[in-house]
């Protein structure tokens, strides 16, 4: 399946050695403010080659809007977006097009088509997610204009975890009852997009560099795990039984390839808390509103959101694609080693944080017009 979401649409195209990757959005409400910076600033955020630290492929992702935007405002029709692919070396795979590389989707592409594209994997390269990065770009104005913000960073890479009390812009597992305003979420981005490994506390970032050099040097790589945090999203988003918020955002998030698993709040250990430890419980403003004074369920009950800070991790596996020899098989199923040549990043966290961003975008905005519709 490659369209996602009801209300704001999503269709991704494109292989990772082919022509072009891009995205078609229908959906986007008329009369935007749209310009191709709005776009670019936030694929520059993904690009490759942008450090030692990742893939070497130069691709310069400049995104060219072919269709639905008129005079510098959307027009309500389908936004047509394409990235043409640059810098391609598809005989850098030719020498393993029949083989099965560990970590990757070569079996089961063949087995579910019967065909398959090798160039870099095709279809099931992470080059895919450059076009959600466009399409979740659009999203992220739309939501800005209703107070809404999503940011995403590295907690940990390589074993080297970020303390918890960092970054201090909200307290607890992301509850604030102050609110949280746009400066404060701009510069903790900025800070975040600032540092090679997407870390905001410089200490723990340099540590990160170095658990990735070391493997590099060794041929091998790390994974990490990725936080999200979504301020100013409005109490009542989400749609009970199956179109809850959080599984919406798994969903989103899961579809990643090299995402392999998922928490909420203080997630996973909830399972080690009690009842009375792990409710949140309500408070009251001044002003008679109430709210959740804790945030341990991550900014939802019942699938819905409650007003507070949407919190979310999210597992990243190491990079496939390693330098080192590795057991494997042939598609007729005799045993060999192979080495996987090819540019390829020694951790992918460091550029899957804003296409993580962006998925939760997708999914926020497409639950605030659902909202929309709903209730007017």
């Amino acid at each position: 399946m490659n369209t996602f979401g009801q209300h704001f649409r999503v269709t991704t195209f494109g292989e990772s050695h082919g022509r072009a990757v891009g995205a078609v959005i229908d959906g986007c409400p008329p009369g935007l403010e749209l310009k191709v910076e709005d776009i670019q600033a936030e694929l520059d955020l993904r690009r490759p080659g942008q450090s030692e630290l990742t893939t070497p492929r130069k691709e310069p992702d400049r995104v060219e809007i072919l269709s639905g935007v008129f005079e510098g405002r959307t027009l309500g029709t389908s936004i047509a977006l394409i990235i043409f692919n640059r810098d391609m070396r598809p005989y850098d795979y030719s020498k393993i097009k029949d083989l099965y590389r560990p970590g990757h989707a070569d079996y089961t592409y063949q087995q579910k088509y019967g065909r398959r594209d090798y160039r870099g994997g095709g279809r099931s390269s992470g080059r895919e997610t450059a076009a959600r990065v466009a399409a979740g770009a659009v999203a992220r104005k739309l939501l800005a204009g209703k107070g809404i913000q999503v940011v995403s960073f590295a907690r940990m890479i390589g074993g080297i975890w970020l303390e918890e009390a960092e970054p201090r812009i909200v307290d607890g597992w992301g509850a604030t009852t102050g609110g949280t305003g746009a400066g404060q979420v701009g510069a903790l981005r900025a800070s975040i997009y600032s540092s090679k490994v997407r870390c905001p506390q410089p200490k723990t970032a340099a540590a990160m560099e170095q658990a990735i050099q070391a493997a590099g040097e060794e041929q091998d790589s790390v994974g990490g795990i990725v936080e999200v945090r979504a301020f100013g999203v409005p109490a009542g988003l989400g749609d009970p039984v199956f179109g809850k918020i959080d599984a919406r955002i798994a969903q989103a998030v899961l579809s990643l390839g090299a995402v392999k698993g998922i928490e909420f709040g203080a997630g996973f250990r909830l399972a080690e808390m009690r009842g009375s430890e792990a409710n949140d419980r309500f408070t009251g403003g001044a002003d008679g509103q109430v709210f959740p004074e804790t945030n341990r369920a991550g900014g939802m009950a019942g699938g819905i959101s409650t007003g507070l800070p949407i919190v979310c991790r999210a597992a990243i596996k190491p990079t496939a694609s390693i330098g080192k020899v590795q057991k494997s098989v042939d598609a007729a199923g005799r045993p060999l080693e192979l080495r996987i040549e090819g540019r390829h990043d020694p951790c992918i966290v460091i550029r899957i944080v804003p296409v993580i961003e962006h998925m939760v975008n997708l999914v926020l905005l497409d639950l605030y017009l659902a909202q929309k519709a709903l209730k007017g």
